[in-house]
């Protein structure tokens, strides 16, 4: 597995490179943001280890700027910072994790190896429920022919509520479903996602299909129109 570290700080950077290596990794290091971009986008790499404080164009800018690009190469954000909201930024850029410094070594490859499982088996068939529909390649979603803009998160919530149409699905279950770790923050983070979510609906189409089930989780019916 080829991972591309962006760490400023050189003995971090070093002591996680000899450790990934030791774990079978290999690793290429750039040590501010703007060459992280050019190895990011010049080589081809499973998974970006991506510090959020760097020297030239920050780990947040880097990571959007890739999304934007179309280069969904998964991206664990590595940070001092351990706020909910910056969590929830980072992820709205586009990173596929976040683990917050100092981090256990085992902990950050089981992380990283998730991410890369999980990219792997993610499903790349167009899905619909009612007037809403997704296409995982692209990643855009259409509800009533008008098309809404989604932060990755945002859209990994959603698609995973619409593969699921119907179904009664749980905080926890959008946790392990979309994360994919061991979530130890506030679970409620869920909430702030689908609230999001609804209102863009309601905002673009003047609908918005996700119901709570009070006490169980959320359920996007199939049938609404």
């Amino acid at each position: 597995m080829k991972v591309l570290l962006i760490e400023d700080d050189r003995v971090t950077a070093e002591s996680i490179r000899r450790g990934l290596a030791h774990e079978g990794f290999t690793v290429d290091i750039a040590g501010d943001g703007d060459d992280g971009w050019w190895m990011a986008t010049e080589a081809s790499y499973d998974a970006i280890l991506l510090d959020i404080m760097l020297p030239k164009r920050n780990g947040y800018c880097l990571c959007r700027d890739l999304r934007e690009r179309g280069d969904w190469t998964p991206v664990v954000m590595l940070t001092a910072k351990d706020g909910e909201l910056d969590q929830i930024e980072g992820l709205d850029f586009g990173a596929d994790d976040y683990l917050t410094k100092p981090f256990s070594f085992a902990l950050l490859v089981a992380r990283l190896r998730s991410a890369v499982r999980r990219s792997q088996q993610r499903c790349v068939a167009p899905t619909d429920a009612g007037l809403l529909h997704a296409d995982p390649k692209s990643r855009r979603v259409w509800a009533n022919g008008v098309e809404i803009q989604l932060t990755a998160r945002e859209y990994d919530i959603l698609e995973y509520l619409l593969r699921r149409s119907g179904e009664v699905v749980s905080k926890q279950q959008i946790l392990s479903g979309v994360w994919e770790f061991d979530f130890d923050g506030d679970p409620n983070i869920v909430e702030v996602y689908v609230a999001r979510l609804r209102r863009k609906l309601q905002a673009a189409a003047g609908m918005s299909v996700i119901g709570t089930v009070r006490g169980a989780g959320y359920r996007i019916d199939g049938n609404a129109a």
